[in-house]
């Protein structure tokens, strides 16, 4: 039993690959192929393939393919995931981009729920756009949005983050009420992990802790903290750790992964991860 993390690659060269990944020199490896480690998917897999490492558990699979925006490699993938579902055997799934396409999202939520006992699922970025916009966010046990992702996820009738209604500003001050504002209208997973100057873990619309500290204001310019932070929230759930704890945990990492390499805005994912280790050992020190 395994982990899939299932997203892409802004290149319609690359071609549609599932297996085991590892991290090497900078880059992600999944079979002969190599990505370089930079933000999006590839940084998330390498994040939770190395969290793994730490934990003891088996690395990751990851089902990628390119896609550079036009969306046809996103629809290659959503067909041959439903094709191979059957024959999956998995404890969960990280879903993060893809270009979203609701009718292949439902196909692709309704074989799971068919044809594998009951899975975690995981949704970031364009795949918990298109969980939302179906209908079907309850359907899903975490959403990891950043405070404009949580705007959209408040504003019922935004089929997109690019048309958050105006007053439902990014105004951190005003996390709970969009908490709240989403759960009401059931366009939340079961758990979030809202991420920001203060990260909030919430289950069911009830705030179960909240993460500050350590703040290193330099890690806002790094493109790909968000999807570190999501690829070791995967890490610890493959480990079987409880959501909430996975959350509070991995908020937790992400954070120490700033505070030990000290980075400037030139730095990207790939150079915080050999930080990666210390930061986990210094989290799990601070448990909920």
């Amino acid at each position: 039993m395994s982990w899939v993390i299932v997203g892409t690659v802004p290149d319609d060269d690359f071609p549609l690959i599932f297996g085991q990944v590892r991290v090497e020199n900078g880059f992600l490896l999944i079979g002969e192929h190599r990505v370089k480690i930079a933000r999006g998917t590839p940084a998330l897999a390498a994040t939770a393939c190395l969290a793994a490492s730490e934990l003891k558990v088996d690395p990751p699979e990851v089902l990628l393919v390119g896609d550079a925006g036009k969306g046809s490699g996103s629809r290659k993938l959503y067909a041959h995931l439903v094709e191979i579902i059957p024959e999956l055997r998995t404890n969960g799934f990280t879903f993060h981009y893809l270009q979203p396409d609701v009718y292949w999202h439902n196909q692709v939520l309704w074989a799971i729920q068919k044809k594998l006992k009951r899975p975690c699922l995981v949704a970031d970025a364009g795949f918990m756009y298109v969980a939302k916009m179906s209908g079907f966010a309850a359907d899903y046990d975490l959403f990891t949005p950043d405070i404009g992702e949580m705007c959209f996820l408040a504003d019922e009738t935004a089929p997109h983050p690019f048309y958050t209604r105006g007053f439902l500003l990014e105004d951190e001050s005003r996390v709970e009420e969009y908490i709240a504002r989403a759960y009401a209208e059931k366009n939340a997973s079961r758990h979030l992990m809202v991420k920001g100057a203060k990260d909030f873990v919430v289950r069911d619309d009830i705030i179960l802790s909240t993460v500050s500290e350590p703040n290193v204001e330099a890690m806002e310019a790094i493109g790909g903290t968000g999807d570190s932070l999501t690829g070791i929230i995967t890490g610890y759930l493959s480990a079987g750790y409880e959501i909430p704890l996975a959350c509070h945990l991995g908020a937790m990492a992400n954070r120490y992964l700033g505070l030990l390499a000290d980075p400037n805005p030139a730095f990207s994912v790939a150079d915080l991860l050999p930080y990666l280790g210390e930061a986990m050992k210094k989290s799990c020190k601070y448990p909920m």
